[in-house]
């Protein structure tokens, strides 16, 4: 069945970050996948973090940091990064801040991301 989504649920995180989730647990109850549009001010960063979902990153303006146990990774506008479920993970921006796309497999959720506690 075709679902057309209207408009985006936000997601309060802290740090200044603005997550738009399009389609995933919170806004339309889907569970196989999330695809949500992030906007990260100047410097942000997160703890690292384990998740139990595949990440498929696509940035669209700024550039997005990864550090990873085998080193990092930035990932400039135009470019994406995909993470594997189990992989330890840490993302952060530069001085000019990011604006990119997620899609998790299977979709986002806070416990699922298993944050590492700051």
């Amino acid at each position: 069945m075709v679902r057309h989504i209207t408009a985006a649920a936000q997601i309060p995180v802290p740090g200044g970050k603005i997550i738009n989730e399009y389609a995933g647990r919170v806004n339309t109850g889907d569970e196989r996948a999330s695809v949500a549009h992030m906007t990260a001010p100047p410097g942000w960063s997160e703890p690292a973090q384990t998740p139990k979902f595949a990440e498929y990153t696509l940035v669209l303006r700024g550039s997005l940091t990864v550090e990873h146990d085998g080193g990092s990774v930035q990932v400039d506008a135009g470019q994406a990064v995909v993470t594997e479920p189990g992989e330890r993970v840490r993302y952060s921006v530069g001085p000019d801040g990011a604006e990119y796309v997620a899609i998790c497999l299977p979709a986002f959720a806070v416990d699922l991301a298993a944050r590492d506690e700051e």
